[in-house]
């Protein structure tokens, strides 16, 4: 039988205990033992950034963090950004911006991005991409999480208007340099799709 400790954390403002084998990760100490399960197995190596967590304050991989070196420190995770019903601007921005597709490493990213915001308030693209430079996204491009992580930020020190069309709609191909100022006949076309067609494109978005 493996040996086990007696764990002491401040989880997202709560004390938290746990009795653990001494060789657990705090990635499976949140999941498993405290059934927080917003971070996610990625990986396991270090090198994918899906299960980054806040220690302290700071941005930890919790694949590679044994769980007894943490004892009486901080730990946040993506369940403790929600303040009540309000989404944090990060979440919301993420929402509004179409920056989440399958969702997986998005944790991950909102939580380095709050160690970021935290330092550094307005953020240029360049130092966004290098702070989220070890969370890797096989669905999204990162282009719209850049752009997601900039809102935010404006969001967070209090700009209230909203994105310029070109962030929702994107560049308009028949005008170069110029942006969307609306949905496309195919955005139009897939909101008007009878319930019975759930599940298929029509016809002008169907690959060949």
């Amino acid at each position: 039988m493996s040996e086990r400790i007696t764990l002491h954390l401040r989880v997202n403002g709560e004390d938290r205990y746990a009795v653990v084998p001494v060789h657990h990760t705090l990635l499976e100490v949140l999941r498993e033992e405290l059934a927080l399960t917003g971070t996610k197995h990625g990986c396991e190596l270090g090198e994918c950034g899906t299960c980054a967590v806040l220690v302290d304050g700071r941005p930890v991989l919790s694949c590679l963090a044994l769980a007894a070196e943490m004892d009486g420190k901080a730990v946040e995770t993506v369940e403790g950004l929600q303040i009540g019903n309000d989404l944090h601007p990060l979440q919301a921005a993420f929402a509004d911006l179409g920056a989440a597709q399958c969702g997986y490493c998005t944790p991950g990213i909102l939580m380095t991005a709050k160690a970021l915001l935290a330092d550094n308030p307005e953020p240029s693209v360049p130092e966004i991409q290098e702070a989220l430079a070890g969370n890797l996204c096989r669905c999204t491009g990162y282009h719209k999480i850049i752009q997601a992580v900039e809102w935010g930020a404006a969001k967070m020190r209090g700009v209230n208007e909203d994105p310029p069309d070109g962030v929702f709609y994107g560049a308009d191909p028949d005008n170069p340099g110029a942006v969307r100022t609306g949905p496309t006949p195919v955005d139009l076309r897939l909101q008007e799709r009878n319930p019975e067609d759930a599940g298929r494109l029509p016809e002008e978005v169907r690959p060949i």
